[in-house]
């Protein structure tokens, strides 16, 4: 018996693949954070900020003294280190040039107060003490006068 022309069931085009809705008919994804809320941020990303903002706040109070010194963001030194020597967390490479390594940065901090305060602090004390070792001097020397009581 043949099928009827009239019979047969029409079906409306489908939109491209992920246009109407999402997997499994829930609707289009959104963000995770939700619209009120800022966007999530991983570490690498928090670091270097954190590197970068400190970086531009030290270079503001003492420009005569960092006049051309870079910063640089490693993950890790490279494994040419002795096995009695520790651990590197930074890296003086050129005559002005730091590298900083935050995978040691991060994961060897002992923080008492796992909170981004203590977190953005042990980097900025880290920085201070590379930068230090770059000139010579005592970390507190840098910026002898920011820690003045008033």
């Amino acid at each position: 018996m043949a099928r009827r022309r009239d019979s047969r069931r029409i079906t409306q085009p489908r939109p491209a693949r992920g246009l109407a809705r999402g997997r499994h008919g829930r609707g289009v994804r959104s963000s995770v954070a939700g619209p009120y809320l800022p966007m999530l941020t991983g570490r690498i990303p928090r670091f270097e900020q954190t590197v970068a903002e400190t970086m531009d706040f030290l270079r503001a109070q003492a420009p005569e003294k960092l006049e051309g010194i870079r910063l640089e963001v490693a993950g890790m030194p490279p494994d040419e280190q002795q096995p009695d020597a520790g651990i590197e967390r930074w890296r003086v490479v050129r005559p002005s040039t730091i590298v900083l390594f935050r995978v040691p940065i991060d994961r060897l901090a002992k923080l008492h107060c796992p909170d981004p305060v203590h977190y953005r602090m042990h980097i900025e004390r880290v920085m201070l003490e590379a930068i230090g070792d770059l000139l010579g001097k005592d970390p507190w020397d840098i910026l002898p006068d920011r820690y003045d009581a008033e």
